[in-house]
């Protein structure tokens, strides 16, 4: 299994372009997908670049009635991008939204959350309570909790994901630090095994991916890459999973990514 390879070599590596793949045909129906946890950042990013490919986008913020980035790009195409409100942390918004979509199709169903303890230097014995119980809860179980209950508005070989993380890797753990960010990542990729193992008939792909630091609110300033530079990447490892059944977890590149 190989883990490592040259950045040159993956920057000058090919990408899809919008009409390299069958879904974005301009004499097709636009495929669609739904980003839970699009306002701004990555979600917003992925949200862009998949309109840009010619999807159908419905993005989940947590203030519908706020003016955050994804609002900014419904403004600038109404007939591609939805919003509705969503905060994963809230069962009953969850509930509530699965209704409303219930009658949806969504190629793709793609949940974007990720957020961290206020000092993640501080080792998991220093962490409190309340930081672990909200990490653990933004990053783990509200995703989890939103693929379970819109894992059936997603069409029969469609994809179902959601963004993990290279510090989520226990075989890759040899340096520590941000120790309650890793275990929810870690919490992520096991729920979502488990998820998996329960959809062992099913056709569907499903993908954990691990982007990278990149520069956002959450990778901060000092991330050596850019969401122009990462978010095509993404795109193109999602596109190239339908219709390849099973989960996997991969980074940008395609590369699997050890457990």
């Amino acid at each position: 299994m190989r883990l490592a390879h040259s950045w040159k070599a993956c920057k000058d590596r090919p990408r899809l372009s919008p009409r390299d793949h069958p879904m974005t045909s301009p004499t097709a129906e636009k495929p669609s997908i739904l980003i839970a946890g699009a306002s701004r950042g990555l979600g917003h990013a992925l949200s862009a670049a998949f309109v840009q490919r010619g999807w159908r986008v419905v993005g989940t913020v947590r203030d519908a009635a706020a003016d955050t980035p994804l609002h900014q790009l419904a403004k600038r195409h109404p007939d591609q991008v939805d919003i509705e409100a969503l905060d994963l942390c809230r069962p009953e918004q969850i509930a509530a939204l699965a209704r409303k979509l219930s009658g949806r199709r969504f190629d793709i169903l793609f949940v974007n959350a990720g957020t961290t303890n206020r000092d993640p230097t501080q080792t998991i014995g220093e962490v409190s309570t309340e930081e672990f119980m909200h990490v653990m809860h933004t990053n783990a179980l509200g995703p989890m909790r939103v693929i379970e209950r819109l894992e059936h508005c997603v069409t029969a070989t469609g994809l179902i994901g959601a963004m993990s993380s290279g510090q989520g890797s226990i075989g890759n753990n040899e340096q520590g630090r941000r120790e309650l960010y890793r275990g929810s990542k870690a919490a992520l990729n096991m729920f979502m095994r488990s998820f998996a193992a329960r959809q062992a008939d099913t056709a569907r792909a499903m993908v954990l991916l691990a982007p990278g630091w990149i520069r956002t609110d959450l990778g901060g300033p000092n991330a050596p890459f850019s969401l122009e530079e990462t978010v095509p990447d993404l795109i193109d490892v999602l596109l190239s999973r339908l219709g390849t059944p099973g989960l996997a977890y991969l980074d940008r590149f395609g590369e699997t990514v050890p457990w």
